[in-house]
């Protein structure tokens, strides 16, 4: 008989085959199984202690999965498409993942069956093109952006699920103003919506959630660099830099040799000169307020202050790009360069006030800012944290619209409708391919099941009387998220954005793809290192004088 031959070292582990494809499905569905309670306005909150202590209160599918340490490889590329979601869209991160797992799970008897995983992948990527196309002809609407209502309706559709729906009117309205004041358009069409750069979220603990606003123009952590500076001053006319208010050091370590003592004293006369110079070229402007982002020197703050303006040190590069499309003017990198189209006019006032132990810069009333600051006041650090999260998923959303102004009916009714047109198209499809294009389309049918689940409705019956009313009475019915009940959500006026929904199905289904494709993994393989310094180790242990037992 022939001895087994081994390729692989033993330090590595290897699975193939079906088992690979199974594990692989177990993988994905419990981590579905852990965010499935957190879909819908019935949603649960998840409690998660990282490492070091720190709490995370949330429903939102990416927060909760990017706390959670896993081992498997298919639940790690899970977790990776919560957080792809996130990037492209903001929102409908529980939604792909409890989609992604479900998919998988139809995919298990096709598998057991002996199917072979290309078929179903093939069958899949066939009804992936067909409800991309049916959602955007057949089930969506266009929206008039300009129409504040509509919008609204449509910010308030994702803030249902999240902590804030019970300040939905307030998050709704700072949500969309603050798209509206980033949104530029030049005139060859082209759009852009940054609300990572120029929207800027600040959290400050203290008072309560109806206390947040948006400002008509930005604020910041910082306090005047002198205490004898104005600490409020209407219209003022603003100076950006981001040169240092002192004395250039050498860049590397300089050396001075003073033969007598005058020399020292011309050495400080010129540093003192120097300053008195960068300092004379601002004043000449007349401004009110100078912003650095470097540092202000002594002398510096004393020249500026003699001439009645007020300096503040120290600004970080992003916030002064945010103060510089509020305020107008431009960021000077040298003094002598500072011109009158510099210097920034636009901003009616600017007021230092303090919250608690910390000061904070205002300018606000500006004319026409193109950045904005989000002030989110809150009983303690983690309401406030989750109350950021819910803000950023309704400001993509409103981002969303702006970009493709096309919406779909929310409530699980865009699923239920794409699952009944595609288990129609099956019909026509030859072939054994049928099955798992069905599969799918039965698969889509878990975002309205739970919604049901987490209302505590009787989900068979709910769900039968859903799919009659898709075959019989249009697409737009879904379920009240509230009360379980079968709702036409034209009428009661929860709608989804086209680019969340099929930014989910695109995902979802090519994760299953993804994973239905692996048949081999091969894990453990550690490095060479490792294995030499765990050797030295058993060396060392065995080569220790053993102690004599005791009897």
């Amino acid at each position: 008989m022939q001895a087994p031959m081994l390729v692989l070292k033993n330090s590595s582990k290897r699975e193939s085959g079906r088992k690979v494809q199974l594990s692989n499905i177990k993988a994905a569905k419990t981590i579905s199984d852990i965010i499935r309670t957190c879909l819908g306005p019935k949603a649960m909150l998840k409690m998660l202690m990282d490492p070091m202590g720190g709490i995370v209160m949330t429903n939102d599918g990416n927060a909760i999965l990017r706390e959670i340490q896993v081992q498997h490889p298919a639940a790690k590329s899970m977790i990776e498409i919560s957080r792809t979601q996130d990037e492209e869209v903001g929102d409908g991160t529980t939604s792909v993942i409890i989609l992604a797992g479900e998919l998988l799970k139809v995919a298990e008897p096709f598998l057991v069956e002996n199917m072979h995983p290309t078929v179903i992948i093939a069958a899949y990527r066939q009804a992936l093109e067909d409800a991309i196309d049916m959602m955007r002809n057949e089930v969506a609407k266009s929206v008039d952006t300009s129409d504040r209502d509509e919008m609204i309706k449509i910010i308030k559709s994702s803030l249902g699920t999240k902590f804030m729906k019970g300040w939905n009117d307030l998050a709704c309205g700072i949500a969309l103003d603050a798209v509206k004041c980033v949104h530029l358009e030049d005139k060859g069409g082209y759009k852009e919506i940054d609300i990572k750069r120029y929207a800027k979220v600040e959290k400050v603990p203290g008072g309560s959630i109806e206390m947040s606003e948006i400002l008509d123009g930005v604020m910041f952590n910082k306090d005047v660099t002198h205490t004898g500076m104005k600490r409020r001053i209407e219209n003022p006319r603003i100076v950006m830099l981001d040169c240092n208010l002192e004395y250039k050091k050498g860049e590397s370590q300089t050396n001075l040799e003073f033969m007598q003592e005058t020399d020292f004293r011309k050495i400080l006369q010129l540093e003192e000169n120097y300053i008195k110079g960068i300092c004379d070229d601002i004043i000449a402007l007349k401004p009110d307020l100078v912003l650095s982002e470097k540092g202000v020197s002594d002398l510096a703050q004393h020249f500026l202050l003699k001439a009645g303006i007020s300096a503040i040190r120290r600004l970080r590069k992003s916030d002064m790009n945010r103060v510089a499309r509020a305020v107008g003017g431009q960021i000077v990198h040298r003094t002598e360069e500072l011109k009158e189209s510099d210097v920034g006019t636009e901003c009616g006032l600017f007021e230092i006030k303090k919250f608690g132990d910390e000061y904070f810069t205002f300018l606000t009333k500006c004319k026409n800012p193109k950045a904005c600051t989000i002030l989110l006041r809150g009983a303690s650090k983690d309401v406030l944290m989750e109350v950021e999260r819910n803000l950023q998923d309704a400001m993509n959303v409103a981002r969303n619209v702006m970009m493709d102004p096309y919406l779909v009916p929310g409530g699980g009714a865009v699923e239920a409708a794409i699952a009944h047109r595609l288990i129609e198209k099956s019909k026509a499809i030859q072939g054994v391919g049928q099955w798992p294009y069905r599969a799918l389309a039965e698969a889509l049918k878990i975002i309205p099941k739970t919604l049901m689940q987490n209302c505590g409705v009787n989900t068979i019956r709910t769900m039968t009387n859903l799919t009659a009313k898709h075959a019989t009475s249009g697409s737009t019915w879904g379920v009240d998220g509230e009360t379980g009940n079968i709702v036409d959500m034209e009428e009661f006026g929860v709608w989804d954005t086209l680019q969340v929904k099929s930014q989910v199905l695109k995902t979802a289904i090519e994760t299953a793809i993804l994973l239905l494709r692996i048949d081999d993994i091969v894990s453990g393989v550690k490095k060479q290192s490792d294995i030499e310094a765990e050797k030295m180790a058993g060396k060392f242990q065995s080569q220790q004088p053993q102690e004599p037992q005791e009897e």
